[in-house]
């Protein structure tokens, strides 16, 4: 089988097998952009606590992050890791809103696919996966988040090499389902479930699994 009909057949697997993700776990674009910054190199579960804290402490828009002490920030998204890091990398991105579109969302997610993409990639903190994922998530934008669970699952069933570079596996994904941001999001929601439920890093569940069972 071709990669273009595997990726066809996995994502139908797994849409039948998990059903709708509906992703992402978020009650605002901002609040989106927040959760694609704190879930790197963290479990999403810690990352909600931070989220719990901003939201507790009324934080959750760009003007009060933006008002608020860095210090007092990092303190409250503690429970993400890297907290001080992390607390940095939302200044600096909330600093790059109000730089560049007075720190309205809406102006920023008017700007053409490329274009923004290349923006946020210059802001501090903000790599491939976060950039797409606030893209995609945030921004309604057609492009797919590549991650860790992508790659470990497309290499363990033999369809990409271990070592492949982010962009080749996101254009040859992109290429099988051009400018379609419904099946982006819910393809890479459908992937990140199947890693943590079966495609675990360590002792991964392959009898089990729906697609090996296919």
């Amino acid at each position: 089988m071709n990669f273009s009909r595997a990726v066809v057949e996995i994502y139908s697997i797994l849409y039948d097998y998990f059903g709708p993700q509906h992703w992402w776990p978020a009650e605002s674009p901002f609040e989106t952009i927040i959760g694609a910054i704190l879930t790197q190199a963290v479990s999403w579960r810690n990352v909600e606590k931070a989220i719990d804290n901003l939201r507790e402490a009324n934080l959750l828009k760009p003007s009060a992050i933006k008002k608020i002490q860095q210090d007092r920030l990092a303190d409250l998204i503690k429970p993400a890791g890297y907290y001080n890091m992390k607390a940095k990398k939302l200044k600096s991105f909330v600093d790059f809103l109000y730089n560049n579109y007075a720190g309205h969302l809406n102006k920023m997610f008017k700007v053409d696919l490329p274009v923004l993409r290349k923006e946020l990639l210059d802001v501090y903190g903000v790599g491939p996966e976060t950039a797409d994922s606030i893209l995609l998530y945030a921004g309604k934008y057609p492009i797919f988040v590549i991650d860790a669970y992508t790659k470990r699952i497309l290499s363990r069933i033999g369809y990409i090499p271990d070592d492949i570079v982010y962009h080749d596996l996101q254009a040859k994904i992109m290429s099988v389902y051009p400018a379609d941001v419904v099946k982006y999001n819910e393809y890479h929601a459908l992937l990140v479930i199947l890693a943590k439920e079966y495609c675990k890093k360590s002792a991964p569940d392959c009898k089990n699994c729906p697609i090996m069972e296919k």
